[in-house]
């Protein structure tokens, strides 16, 4: 029985040091934040040690690391110790009415299809709640300013936060209108794509263009493409790519509709290889404002959930 597995008494006690230390691979600082001595700690960990019948710490006069075994199982209770923490938080302000200000950062795509859903839901189950939402593709540290939550592909996402998925993964097309490959045929490898007109997309903040990326021999690769258009929106860049100014690269998911009436059409797919899709993540913290909370769990399921939880689905990225 699962109640059989649970650690009980001591048991969670050690576990919890264990973890502790391990996160600030520093025994004073890990006993000021358990609020007991560096020397009752030190006993813990050598108990929990004892106890699993493996070292899980290197320990010297000046520092603190993990042995191969403590790394594995840190990584493995980490993120159930957290969801503990989170589940038993959430019980005891059940009650409470959540109101307060949320603020989001989310990439514009990811917008459109997790947060507008829900919105007017949202606003009627949760008038006491001010969601200040920044659209915006451009990838920023969240914490560093000042937001609650952000919405971005996995492949971005800073480390330490915590992730949850929200759907499938995505993949790039390179796209163009029939018309276009009638006159000036299609690329039978990308990098063909450089002998091509191609609407370009930059990220915000940054120089240069984004180079298109493929996979090939079990390994990705990308190829800086050419055109006479280059464009911080995405949106923007298949607006043009439907008016014929070239190929375009976007992911199926925003351009689905148009391939499904023909007005584009997809090539290389063979080398459009999937990648992690879209994830709402936010740090680790000890109690979640339920007007955080009641955000996090509407944008996952898709509709205004009362009482909710992540159980099952948070992955601390990194």
């Amino acid at each position: 029985m699962l109640v059989d597995k649970l650690p009980a008494g001591n048991d969670y006690n050690q576990m919890r040091a264990f973890i502790a230390v391990a996160e600030y691979l520093s025994f004073s600082r890990a006993a000021e934040v358990l609020g007991v001595s560096p020397s009752a700690l030190s006993q813990m960990i050598r108990s929990f040690e004892e106890r699993v019948g493996m070292r899980l710490l290197h320990r010297t006069t000046r520092n603190v690391s993990l042995t191969e075994v403590g790394e594995n199982l840190f990584r493995r209770v980490r993120p159930a110790a957290f969801e503990l923490g989170e589940a038993l938080a959430q019980t005891r302000i059940a009650g409470e009415r959540p109101a307060g200000t949320v603020r989001v950062h989310t990439f514009r795509s990811a917008a459109q299809k997790h947060i507008e859903p829900i919105l007017t839901s949202f606003a009627e189950r949760y008038p006491d709640i001010v969601l200040d939402i920044t659209i915006d593709d451009e990838t920023v540290d969240i914490v560093a300013l000042g937001y609650d939550v952000g919405l971005r592909i996995g492949e971005v996402i800073e480390r330490d936060m915590v992730a949850v998925r929200l759907g499938p993964e995505l993949r790039q097309l390179a796209i163009a209108t029939p018309d276009y490959f009638r006159r000036h045929g299609r690329p039978q490898h990308p990098r063909d794509l450089v002998q091509h007109r191609c609407v370009r997309w930059r990220w915000p903040g940054h120089q240069a263009p984004y180079a298109w990326e493929f996979f090939e021999n079990d390994a990705w690769f990308s190829v800086a493409v050419n055109g006479p258009l280059i464009v911080s929106d995405k949106e923007t860049a298949v607006n043009a790519v439907l008016q014929g100014m070239g190929i375009g690269f976007a992911v199926e998911d925003t351009v689905a509709d148009y391939l499904a009436q023909g007005r584009l059409i997809s090539c290389l797919e063979v080398w459009s290889a999937p990648f992690p899709g879209w994830f709402i993540c936010y740090p680790q913290q000890r109690q979640m404002a339920p007007a955080l909370r009641a955000f996090i769990d509407a944008v996952r399921f898709g509709r205004s959930v009362p009482n909710a939880d992540l159980s099952g689905g948070a992955n601390v990225v990194g």
